[in-house]
């Protein structure tokens, strides 16, 4: 989608030329959900088995190091 089809206002401001964009409610509303979908895709993921060795190892790790160093 080029800049010219993105529906924008501006905003005025108080005191200069500074002006902010704005887009419109329902484009904001249309990305929310999008973002949403992507995050709740990722977040529902299932990790993957090699990443799970991995914490296990390190967890073991770290269990060792903890118990060696109580002696």
């Amino acid at each position: 989608m080029s800049k010219s089809n993105v529906p924008m206002a501006r905003s005025g401001g108080e005191g200069g030329d500074e002006a902010e964009l704005v887009l419109d409610p329902r484009i904001q509303e249309s990305i929310g959900r999008s973002l949403k979908a992507h995050y709740d895709d990722i977040v529902n993921t299932p990790v993957p088995d090699k990443f799970l060795v991995l914490l296990a190892q390190l967890e073991a790790q770290e269990m060792r190091a903890k118990n060696g160093n109580l002696s």
